[in-house]
């Protein structure tokens, strides 16, 4: 097992070699609330990294001095009312035309030094999405963040298959046909979950990559809530398995039922086969209707399911229409970008 410095010094010296492929636009998107303690940090570091990429920061709702601060250090600023990490993905998707998306944090904790590497891997290696896999230094992750991330790391294996490490890491690089066909739906910290679910659903191709997770600077404060994130975060879970594993979730529902049903509904049947009369009804028609449920559950399962293939399909389509990462071209709207950050720094 590496040691973490180990890896850090390996890691340093690959980034060093890494170069970011010079004929493709690059968006730096960075979320942020309540983050003026870093902000202008992380905005130098991704600055140096990738030189050439427009990094802009939406800043959501934040009570400090995030936005003066970004705008200060050269970023474009933009603002999204709706509350919640989810909300400014979706809109920084729908906003930023780029052939590459880098998704940061603005808190400090992921290494800028990375970014080239990573951009460079999904260009050469023509996937969709590279995800930086977060190797933890020190007290970067909370003993019950790591229980967690592990658990959720195993539920989406099971559910939708393997893929994916460190499905809640925030540190994404991602092509352009991704992130215009991703049907963003989160509104907080699960849609870090929601893009690792997509790319298991259409089976797009991801790499994945070791980085060094650094801890928050002392005067920075984490936003997120362990137990009220978490049970949002298994429920998003849930909810995307009914919708993209119908036949699954209500097979499973069925299955519940018809059991049921029988435990109830053995003892009458037994007692019929036995004497030939039926003298608890009320039992016998509980077991009934419980059976019928069953069926039902599996009906709906089976026209939900018709439904999910045909709203896959469409996803398929749209995601087809865009070039790969290897096909791409400079986007104008960002060869301008320092004219657009004037116009929206502030």
């Amino acid at each position: 097992m590496k040691t973490a410095l180990r890896l850090q010094e390996e890691l340093s010296a690959h980034f060093e070699r890494a170069a970011p492929n010079p004929g493709r636009s690059i968006a730096v998107l960075i979320p942020c609330h309540n983050e003026e303690a870093t902000i202008k940090s992380v905005i130098s570091a991704f600055r140096q990294a990738l030189p050439a990429a427009a990094i802009y920061v939406y800043d959501n709702n934040s009570t400090d001095d995030t936005a003066r601060l970004a705008a200060a250090a050269g970023a474009i600023v933009r603002h999204e009312r709706h509350q919640g990490k989810g909300n400014v993905v979706r809109r920084m998707f729908a906003d930023i035309d780029a052939d590459v998306y880098l998704l940061a944090d603005g808190d400090l904790t992921y290494d800028a030094t990375a970014a080239g590497a990573l951009v460079d891997a999904l260009v050469q290696s023509n996937t969709d999405m590279v995800v930086g896999v977060r190797v933890a230094s020190g007290k970067a992750f909370r003993q019950g963040h790591r229980a967690g991330n592990r658990f959720f790391n195993v539920l989406v294996a099971r559910l939708f298959g393997n893929g994916f490490t460190d499905i809640l890491s925030g540190y994404r690089v991602m092509s352009r046909r991704f992130a215009k066909s991703f049907p963003a739906a989160s509104s907080g910290f699960e849609i870090e979950t929601e893009l690792s679910v997509h790319a298991l659903d259409l089976k797009l191709a991801t790499v994945e990559i070791p980085l060094m997770y650094a801890e928050r600077p002392q005067n920075s404060a984490s936003k997120l809530r362990t137990y009220r994130d978490g049970l949002r975060i298994l429920g998003k879970i849930v909810m995307m398995y009914r919708a993209l594993k119908p036949l699954r979730f209500y097979g499973t529902i069925a299955l519940g039922f018809c059991a049921i049903s029988l435990a109830i509904g053995a003892p009458v049947l037994i007692e019929f086969a036995q004497t030939g009369l039926v003298p608890r009804i009320p039992t016998a028609l509980l077991a009934a209707a419980v059976m019928q449920l069953g069926f039902l559950s599996l009906v709906c399962g089976i026209i939900i399911d018709a439904v999910s293939a045909n709203r896959r399909e469409f996803k398929r389509m749209q995601y087809l229409l865009l070039p790969a990462p290897s096909q791409g071209g400079p986007v104008p709207a960002l060869r301008n970008a320092g004219a657009d950050s004037e116009r929206h720094a502030g």
